[in-house]
């Protein structure tokens, strides 16, 4: 969207922007109850800046903090260690989300934890993975998405292999991508190569940063602390092992057995579309609240607050124009026309 990409190809060809956002695919659930645990006067929730606008169903991070909560911004899960070591008469909380790009991290940081004898350290985990969510795509009834860009970032950890199975099944042509410009133009080039020739096979554009195999010791300390699991997706529901929990040895370290969170079910707000967006089957300029009722400084969703969001990129980069094709719309119908 910065670079104008989408507007560069050719009218026969989309880009569908899908759930590639960790901070928008964390489920309401997760943020409520990161907001419970923040507000208890013996925590303190520490969390990624992106996460503290995310909105719950009746508040955010942000504002548990300005009512007095001890929420702290941090860059890697490591330092939440630290702040735990440092304050043993609190109970320190990280909230752990991602793909499968952070586990790895977030992994080592309770490892970490158990080896220094740490009580007051747990995690509220939200970790998702790329593949089921893709089969969860492809099966669904509403699916027109034609080719994946695999995401670099996720596969420089993971690799490509796991991505094998699902251009079998689904004959769907994969092609493990990179970030700039040149990079997205290149992997919708080798897409709509092998969508010509009729053929499904997975590629690598990403060859600089990803290998067949990935990182074999990130994906050993994620094994060793994670277990694969059920788990839901902010605007799309439950995906059936598309997500990862502590594992019964690090009990101690899951947060919502620590506090005993239980179950928590919240309904999305009516008036936002993010599980459209998310699914591919609308563009944020859909939404009758875009730019107006939701922005990033007052969003309705999360995809409007990272800015690796859908909702976000276009606010920040086309609603002017979004807003400018609308009025010359209403002047001039033949002009849209032509």
């Amino acid at each position: 969207m910065r670079y104008g990409i989408d507007e560069l190809l050719p009218r026969n060809m989309e880009i569908v922007h899908g759930p590639g956002c960790p901070v928008c695919v964390a489920p309401l659930e997760t943020v409520d109850k990161a907001i419970a645990l923040a507000l208890r006067p013996e925590a303190i929730l520490v969390s990624y800046g992106d996460m503290l606008r995310v909105p719950g169903s009746r508040s955010d991070l942000f504002r548990a903090k300005a009512q007095g909560a001890d929420v702290r911004i941090a860059y890697s899960p490591m330092e939440a260690v630290k702040i735990a070591r440092l304050n043993p008469d609190h109970k320190v909380v990280f909230l752990a989300i991602g793909f499968e790009t952070t586990a790895p991290a977030n992994a080592m940081a309770v490892w970490q934890a158990r080896q220094e004898g740490l009580t007051n350290f747990s995690m509220l985990v939200s970790q998702v993975l790329v593949p089921p969510a893709i089969r969860a795509l492809m099966t669904s009834s509403t699916n027109r998405v034609q080719g994946f860009i695999a995401p670099g970032h996720v596969c420089t950890v993971m690799g490509c292999k796991e991505y094998e199975s699902l251009v079998h099944n689904f004959r769907v042509p994969i092609v493990v991508g990179g970030f700039e410009p040149v990079d997205i133009l290149e992997a919708v080039l080798m897409l709509i190569r092998q969508l010509e020739a009729g053929e499904a096979r997975l590629e690598n554009q990403y060859v600089r940063s990803v290998s067949y195999l990935g990182n074999i010791p990130a994906q050993r300390i994620m094994a060793d602390v994670f277990e694969v699991a059920d788990q839901k997706w902010r605007g799309i529901g439950l995906i059936p092992q598309s997500g990862l929990r502590l594992r019964e040895e690090y009990a101690a370290y899951d947060a919502d057995r620590v506090f005993n969170l239980g179950e928590m079910t919240v309904e999305e707000p009516a008036e936002c579309i993010s599980a459209q967006i998310l699914q591919g089957l609308k563009k944020p300029t859909d939404c009758s609240a875009f730019g107006m009722r939701c922005a990033p400084e007052s969003p309705l969703g999360a995809p409007m607050v990272s800015s690796e969001g859908a909702c976000a990129a276009y606010y920040h980069y086309r609603r002017h124009a979004a807003a400018k094709s609308s009025h010359l719309s209403e002047k001039s119908p033949a002009l849209t026309e032509n």
